[in-house]
């Protein structure tokens, strides 16, 4: 079973290479991790399953077998079939697509990641047991040019039955609860209540490795750290004093003071916020 990838820019994701820092290899992994495991339960499949993950691009597939599909995560438009016989289909729902069939997601209308779940998987073969890409360590499971368009994707065999109901993750407005930084004798004593009280947009350099933010610098140290461990979530602060919140792709190791770290149940937030966007922090209670 495979699909064809038509058109659009996208890579493969699941929940990420876990326990290879030491190797010096991240952990990637979808940014939106609710939506993926949402798009999983929806089409039957096990939580670790592969899919396509779209950043404020379209994707258009077709399948040489009827699949069970299902689009989660930024809301967009999800079209089968062609001009003549075109039809909107359910964001948030498993639905069948058809052998021969074109399948069209849309730019998303509010947020930024999309994914589109397939029942059995995306079954490229797994580097270091994951199928995730890595943008930033190039590792690319099925794509080794760095791109999937007009290349076939195997899939794996159905791994139990569809959903035809489920409960989305909660997608309320809010800021991202912060936990304290373990780097507090590089900044001023009140350095979380500074990041809690500013205003902060996102710029335009955002990408998967992280959240790079514009906003009034946050006071630090001259110098650099020793390279460390990083883990997800993290706020590096340069020297510059604009934070980067650290997303999927990060690497394993820093060099620059860590002002606090995202609560893990608000990375969400992190991934579907657009460039220009405001966003806001609270401490973590």
């Amino acid at each position: 079973m495979n699909l064809y990838v038509e058109d659009g820019t996208a890579t493969i994701q699941d929940r990420g290479r876990a326990g290879f820092a030491h190797l010096g290899v991240g952990r990637a992994g979808a940014l939106d991790s609710p939506a993926v495991a949402l798009g999983n339960r929806l089409v039957g499949n096990d939580a670790g399953a592969a899919a396509f993950e779209m950043r404020f691009a379209p994707l258009v597939v077709v399948a040489d077998r009827p699949h069970w599909v299902a689009v989660t995560g930024a809301p967009c438009e999800v079209v089968l079939g062609d001009a003549r016989a075109a039809r909107t289909m359910p964001h948030g729902q498993a639905f069948r697509l058809p052998a021969g069939t074109t399948l069209r997601v849309g730019l998303p209308r509010a947020g930024v990641c999309t994914y589109l779940a397939v029942g059995g998987g995306l079954a490229v073969e797994p580097i270091l047991g994951s199928r995730s890409w890595d943008t930033l360590a190039g590792l690319r499971p099925g794509g080794p040019d760095g791109r999937l368009r007009h290349r076939w994707i195997p899939v794996g065999a159905p791994q139990g039955e569809p959903r035809f109901s489920d409960v989305p993750p909660p997608r309320s407005a809010g800021p991202m609860r912060v936990i304290a930084g373990p780097h507090p004798e590089w900044f001023a004593p009140d350095v979380l209540e500074r990041l809690c009280r500013s205003d902060w947009t996102v710029d335009p350099a955002t990408d998967r490795i992280g959240m790079r933010l514009a906003g009034p610098a946050l006071p630090r140290r001259e110098g650099e750290l020793p390279s460390e461990g990083m883990v997800l979530g993290a706020i590096q602060v340069p020297p510059a004093g604009r934070p980067i919140v650290f997303l999927a792709d990060h690497p394993p190791t820093g060099g620059y003071p860590v002002a606090g770290v995202v609560h893990p149940d608000d990375l969400w937030r992190a991934a579907q916020a657009r460039p220009g966007e405001a966003v806001r922090f609270t401490p973590a209670r």
